[in-house]
């Protein structure tokens, strides 16, 4: 949990009175907390509720018109990497290129105009996906696709040898984990789990350990330098690793309006409906295309579409 400020210190921080803090409260969404009948503030959350209210905010780059190259950020995932070596073979006056930066460095990588693309898979503590993220990240809602609902767990050593059964386990003295970077939907997805379980993951062994990449994770399970750490199935499917599922999630695809139609994001777009992304999420496990290619609204459930 990040650190709180009481009333009288979020007033000095924003360098107004009390009294106007209660009316932020009330008439502006400022981020509270009511406990034991005080309220207090999340500073991380305020800092970016100021950021998103932001008018005029500075762009660092602009993105050139259309000329062949599409630039995606955000979250990593091996069925996107398999749509992105298609799209790159399969059109030779067209190259994608791929920024791991997480859910949430690929969002700030969009409102900052520095690709075309973000992959992201934020879930909000309503179970909606990625648009209240977007709501404090850009100043004007993108275009949101589907790229898939995936199977998020938490990857254990085959045959389970230290009976890891659910997220409680993990606090036993005897394991230890390895961890994804702070930024990604899945540290977010572990960090959530993890207190609701009632977990401090600061006295987990390896929870400082941060990986980029889903497979880098899989692989130091698989070689026996951890013994367990939050993850996809397909990666569990690739390495023949066990895998203890947490939940379905919603891996998105966002595009800012103005570039949606962009003749290389099309392109991109199309091949959510081939046979290769269908092969591929076959052959990876974990997968599920019934969404894939939509476009998704604030709201949207995935279960009712």
């Amino acid at each position: 949990m990040g650190e709180m400020f009481s009333t009288k210190e979020i007033a000095k921080f924003l360098n107004v009175n009390e009294k106007m803090v209660y009316s932020l409260i009330a008439e502006k969404g400022l981020p509270a907390s009511k406990v034991t009948g005080k309220w207090i503030f999340p500073i991380n959350l305020v800092r970016q509720w100021v950021e998103a209210g932001t008018e005029n905010y500075p762009q660092l780059a602009k993105l050139p018109p259309y000329h062949g190259l599409v630039l995606i950020a955000g979250s990593n995932d091996l069925l996107l990497d398999k749509i992105i070596s298609t799209f790159n073979l399969k059109h030779e006056d067209h190259m994608a290129m791929f920024g791991i930066a997480g859910s949430m460095g690929g969002l700030k990588a969009l409102k900052q105009n520095l690709c075309h693309i973000a992959a992201s898979h934020l879930v909000a503590d309503n179970q909606d996906y990625n648009f209240p993220f977007l709501k404090d990240e850009m100043n004007h809602l993108p275009a949101v696709v589907n790229f898939c609902l995936r199977e998020q767990g938490i990857l254990v050593q085959k045959g389970n040898p230290k009976n890891i059964q659910s997220i409680t386990d993990l606090g036993n003295p005897n394991i230890k984990i390895i961890n994804r970077q702070l930024g990604t939907g899945t540290r977010q997805l572990f960090d959530r789990e993890l207190e609701a379980a009632g977990i401090n993951g600061e006295t987990l062994d390896g929870y400082d350990t941060a990986l980029t990449r889903h497979m880098d994770l899989g692989l130091e399970i698989l070689m026996n330098k951890a013994d367990a750490g939050p993850g996809i199935k397909p990666v569990a499917s690739m390495l023949g690793l066990d895998f203890i599922p947490i939940c379905t999630e919603r891996f998105d695809l966002l595009i800012t309006k103005e570039r949606f139609f962009d003749q290389g994001i099309q392109l991109f777009l199309s091949l959510l409906k081939g046979k290769v992304i269908q092969a591929a999420a076959q052959a990876f496990g974990g997968y599920d295309l019934s969404m894939t290619g939509k476009m998704i609204y604030p709201g949207s459930d995935p279960e009712s579409e």
